[in-house]
C-alpha cells in the first residue's frame, strides 16, 4: 500500500468513529450528553478525542451539541405553542431558566419574546405595510448544475445530519474544493406531507463526478428560470419565508411555479455563523 493509499485509509477510519459520534449526538439531543462518553463511542482516549474531533469537523463538540440543541429549540419556540419548560426538556436542558439563558446568547431574546418577535415573525403580511419592498425577489436563468448528494427523510431541519455526513465523507477523501457550495433540494412540501415522509437531499456542487459509493449518489440540479428570495435567519425559520414566498408573492407576481423542486444555497457556514447571520438563496423554479 502506497504513502497516499495509507493516508486515505487512516481518514476514513477517522471520519467513521466521528460518524458514530455525530449519529450518538442526533440521537440524543435530548439527554445530558456526557462529552467523555462521545469518547468512547468513538473508541478513542478522552485525552486526545476533542482535539481530533475539532480537526475533523471544524468546531468543538461542545459547539456542535449546542448548535444542534439550539435548532430544534428555535423550531419548536417558533412553530408549536408547547409550553418553554417542555422546549427546554427536549432539547436536553434541565431547566426552563439554563435554556432560556442559552437561548438568549444565541439568538439575542428570550424564548418566550422569540416567539412573539422572533425572524420568523418578518414574514408575517400581517405586520407589514409593503412585504413586496421588505423582501425582494429577483428572477435568475441558471444552468443546470452538478452535484453529489446524500437522500435526508424526515423534518427538514434535522437535513443538518446529512450535510455533516456528505461533508465528513468529503474530507476524509480530501476532496472539498474552494469552490464547492452547500445546497439543499427539497421534494414535498412540508404543510401537506407528514413529516416522515418528506424527502430532501443534501448536497455540494462538483465539477466533475466522484466516486464515493452508495448511499451518495450524483444529480443535477435542473437549470431554467427560478424566483430567488435572499433569506437571512437561523434555517429553522425559514418555513415562514417559504408560506411568504408561496403564499403570498407568488400568487401576485404573475409567474407559475414550475413542475420540479426548489432547492437552498448556504452562502455561509452554520459552524461559524450566529444563526441570525446565517444567509440562504431559495430558488423557486419558474415555468
Amino acid at each position: 500500500m502506497s504513502n497516499a493509499e495509507k493516508k486515505a485509509s487512516n481518514r476514513a477510519v477517522y471520519e467513521k468513529r466521528v460518524a458514530r459520534v455525530r449519529d450518538y449526538i442526533h440521537a440524543h439531543l435530548d439527554e445530558d450528553i456526557d462529552l467523555n462518553l462521545l469518547a468512547e463511542v468513538a473508541h478513542m482516549s478522552p485525552y486526545h478525542w476533542h482535539r481530533i474531533y475539532r480537526s475533523v469537523c471544524g468546531e468543538t463538540i461542545a459547539w456542535t451539541v449546542k448548535r444542534l440543541r439550539m435548532t430544534k429549540a428555535v423550531d419548536l419556540v417558533s412553530r408549536t405553542s408547547l409550553p418553554i419548560e417542555e422546549i427546554a426538556v427536549r432539547t436536553g436542558y434541565p431547566n426552563a431558566q439554563s435554556f432560556s439563558r442559552v437561548f438568549k446568547s444565541t439568538f439575542g431574546m428570550p424564548p418566550g419574546k422569540y416567539r412573539e418577535e422572533g425572524s420568523h415573525k418578518q414574514f408575517d403580511t400581517n405586520n407589514q405595510e409593503d412585504p413586496f419592498t421588505m423582501h425582494p425577489v429577483n428572477i435568475q436563468k441558471l444552468e443546470t448544475t452538478r452535484a453529489i448528494s446524500l437522500e435526508h427523510k424526515g423534518n427538514y431541519n434535522n437535513i443538518s445530519h446529512a450535510f455533516e455526513t456528505l461533508f465528513g465523507k468529503l474530507a476524509a477523501n480530501d476532496l472539498l474544493t474552494p469552490d464547492m457550495q452547500m445546497c439543499g433540494v427539497f421534494y414535498s412540501d412540508p404543510d401537506t406531507v407528514a413529516e416522515e415522509d418528506l424527502r430532501s437531499r443534501a448536497c455540494a456542487t462538483v465539477e466533475s463526478d466522484l466516486d464515493l459509493g452508495a448511499p451518495y449518489e450524483h444529480i443535477d440540479i435542473a437549470g431554467g428560470k427560478y424566483a430567488v428570495l435572499e433569506y437571512t435567519g437561523p434555517y429553522a425559520d425559514m418555513f415562514a419565508a417559504y408560506r411568504w414566498f408561496y403564499g403570498t408573492w407568488l400568487p401576485e407576481s404573475g409567474f407559475e411555479a414550475a413542475n420540479q423542486p426548489c432547492h437552498e444555497v448556504y452562502i455561509n457556514n452554520p459552524q461559524d455563523t450566529p444563526p441570525a447571520e446565517l444567509r440562504t438563496d431559495i430558488y423557486m423554479p419558474l415555468s
